[in-house]
């Protein structure tokens, strides 16, 4: 693909509302994920420690945004400054966990249904690779590798924080360490951010 097509892409992309159908796609893929990393012990599981159940999952859906702000030395608190977000998050692990006879999980699981939510994901994704760059560019405007850091972290901080958060859930996992050995998605989030941060650095050269 022209490196020009892909920015225009990504730039409508960018500005498409996330809120709530791209958002509630994240969640769904973020719960069924930690639900099958449970595989047969997430039943039981989930009825035995639910807030384990949950707070390793809220931690799953909003790793990148907690990692962001540690890296960048502000509040994690301010991810939760709304209220939507999180009731949201919420409202979508109790029905993935809790629904009757796992109707949800059946639901979502269900092969178009989770072509289209991992679909959606992805776009959520390259909005959260570029929003991560742009952000981190206003505070270092010439930390190129902090803004691509920022970027890969922002799009798939899940990744990252998994030992952690499977520690949530009792189980320590060290050789499942996402620098070890990165997964596609970070190698694909490392990738567009470079290339946003060269559309933005060419765009500056221009004006």
């Amino acid at each position: 693909m022209d490196p020009e097509a892909f920015l225009d892409l990504a730039n409508v992309v960018t500005k498409l509302k996330m809120y709530p159908y791209f958002e509630i796609a994240h969640c769904v893929v973020a719960c069924l994920y930690v639900r099958e990393d449970l595989a047969a012990g997430a039943h039981p599981f989930s009825r035995k420690h639910p807030f384990a159940c949950w707070i390793s999952t809220m931690m799953s859906i909003f790793a990148g945004g907690i990692l962001a702000c540690l890296l960048l030395g502000e509040p994690v608190l301010s991810l939760f400054k709304t209220h939507d977000q999180i009731v949201l998050a919420t409202v979508v692990w109790y029905l993935i966990f809790y629904s009757p006879f796992d109707v949800i999980y059946k639901v979502c699981k269900f092969l178009p249904v989770k072509l289209v939510m991992a679909t959606l994901k992805e776009v959520i994704r390259c909005k959260k690779v570029h929003d991560g760059v742009a952000h981190a560019a206003k505070i270092y405007p010439n930390g190129y590798v902090v803004m691509v850091a920022v970027g890969v972290i922002k799009g798939n901080g899940a990744a990252i924080t998994k030992v952690f958060e499977r520690l949530l859930r009792g189980i320590w996992t060290p050789s499942s360490i996402e620098v070890m050995q990165p997964s596609f998605p970070t190698k694909a989030c490392a990738i567009a951010a470079l290339i946003f941060e060269i559309g933005r650095a060419s765009c500056r050269e221009r004006v």
